[in-house]
């Protein structure tokens, strides 16, 4: 297969997880072995940031990148989309120090993506592939890497309440499977939790508008859950965008148990630091002449003031 860009320009607008506030971002066709790459626009400029396991600077409630000087924060609904939308090449401005929360889901940024439409490039997708099995634990929690041929994953996890308890998914990623599976599936949390977060000044753009919140012992979002094993699904979803910081495709079938953002970016830096051991660099295809691949008609949509 060849690598992929957006055909047209998409803008968003939406709340921010963290400050409760609007933020805005455009997605851009970008041009051959860009990889992701993000605009933080800051009213002064922008600075220009591409995904790496060390530029991941926080996981506590979400996937934060930084590089000392700016930090874009809850990327990884968006991260997870590209990734598993078979997206190689964007250029993503995002004004607000944030990606907007949506609903929760990556539902939002599916819909982004269908609507700019697919483009085909002239040369040929490479993929960091798992060589060798690696094992990675830490207190119990695991993430077993095995080669193979394409993205599979394995996932399980395991919570002390009613309403979750073990949920275990096995799944191809492929375009249709997360669009139709995963990509729905909302964050979630615990109302003690929420409401120690917005005492403390954090979390102030949650809600039941975009997470499933549980009591002790219920759901409280009226509409229930979108699919019975939502959690994992999720959290599977998370692991789709987290894997998408390492800069390069990963190719491979990943076993995972109890994972989560500080777990899975601890896998993913020791893997980019023994890269020698355990990866191998392959090209999925011969390069093929540009193509447009379903696209929409839209406007193009000028750059962010």
């Amino acid at each position: 297969m060849s690598q992929t860009t957006i055909h047209r320009s998409v803008r968003c607008t939406g709340i921010g997880l963290h400050s409760g506030k609007q933020v805005d971002m455009v997605l851009r066709p970008a041009a051959e072995d860009t990889g992701i790459l993000f605009a933080l626009r800051d009213g002064s400029g922008s600075t220009f940031l591409t995904p790496a396991p060390s530029l991941v600077v926080e996981t506590s409630l979400a996937t934060v990148l930084g590089d000392g000087r700016e930090t874009v924060a809850t990327v990884e609904h968006l991260l997870a989309t590209i990734n598993g939308m078979g997206i190689d090449n964007i250029h993503i401005e995002v004004s607000g120090k944030e990606v907007p929360i949506m609903d929760g889901s990556a539902a939002s940024f599916v819909y982004l993506l269908k609507q700019a439409g697919v483009r085909r490039l002239n040369k040929p997708r490479k993929v960091m592939a798992i060589k060798k099995a690696l094992d990675f634990e830490q207190d119990g929690k695991y993430i077993k890497a095995r080669p193979y041929d394409g993205l599979r994953l394995d996932y399980t996890i395991e919570f002390a309440h009613s309403r979750i308890g073990r949920q275990h998914l096995s799944m191809e990623i492929t375009p249709e499977n997360f669009s139709q599976h995963l990509a729905k599936a909302r964050t979630f949390g615990f109302l003690k939790e929420v409401d120690y977060l917005h005492a403390n000044g954090l979390a102030l753009g949650g809600s039941l508008d975009n997470a499933v919140v549980l009591d002790e012992y219920n759901i409280l979002n009226a509409e229930g859950l979108r699919f019975e094993d939502e959690f994992v699904r999720h959290k599977m979803l998370d692991f789709v965008g987290d894997i998408a910081t390492f800069g390069s495709r990963l190719q491979g079938s990943f076993e995972v148990f109890a994972s989560g953002h500080a777990l899975n970016n601890a896998f993913l830096r020791h893997l980019d630091e023994n890269r020698d051991l355990y990866l191998e660099e392959k090209s999925q295809s011969a390069p093929v002449a540009e193509e447009a691949i379903g696209r929409e008609r839209l406007q193009p949509v000028p750059a962010m003031a």
